[in-house]
């Protein structure tokens, strides 16, 4: 029998650690939301597929979240439909990640302060890409499940 190079590569693999369900107050959870990791998230358009995004990510004080500008497709995307899905993958090891769904809400209330937050996360200083008359969305997710990957 002829195996595929994917079948053997697959049979050699390191098996998977699924940790299974969890909550956002996980220890090794709150460590890959803390750390300047980028998140994958995804929404649906319009039409029915999917639009995945590269994104910062926040997490204060049990606080999940992510803030783009007003009019950009995502941001769009939840305000017409607030079901989303975040991949958050460690970069030094991408096979260790959390995978969040549930939905989000939105608020422009903090939603600067947010921005900035999350610019001093990753780039070190205030947001410096804000354009005149921007307004800026932060949005909030309500986990429906969250689920670690450690490999």
């Amino acid at each position: 029998m002829v195996r595929s190079t994917c079948e053997r590569n697959r049979s050699r693999a390191a098996p998977r650690r699924v940790l299974g369900m969890t909550e956002l107050t996980d220890p090794d959870v709150v460590a890959l939301l803390s750390a300047p990791n980028h998140g994958v998230l995804s929404s649906q358009n319009g039409d029915g597929s999917i639009l995945s995004t590269v994104v910062w990510v926040g997490y204060q004080d049990g606080r999940l979240f992510v803030n783009s500008a007003r009019g950009r497709r995502w941001p769009t995307n939840l305000e017409q439909d607030a079901n989303a899905t975040l991949v958050v993958l460690d970069q030094q090891n991408p096979y260790l990640f959390v995978e969040v769904r549930g939905t989000v809400s939105s608020s422009t209330e903090s939603a600067l302060e947010d921005i900035h937050a999350l610019a001093h996360k990753y780039i070190g200083k205030d947001y410096p890409w804000l354009q005149p008359g921007e307004e800026r969305l932060t949005f909030t997710f309500t986990p429906s499940r969250v689920r670690l990957v450690k490999q």
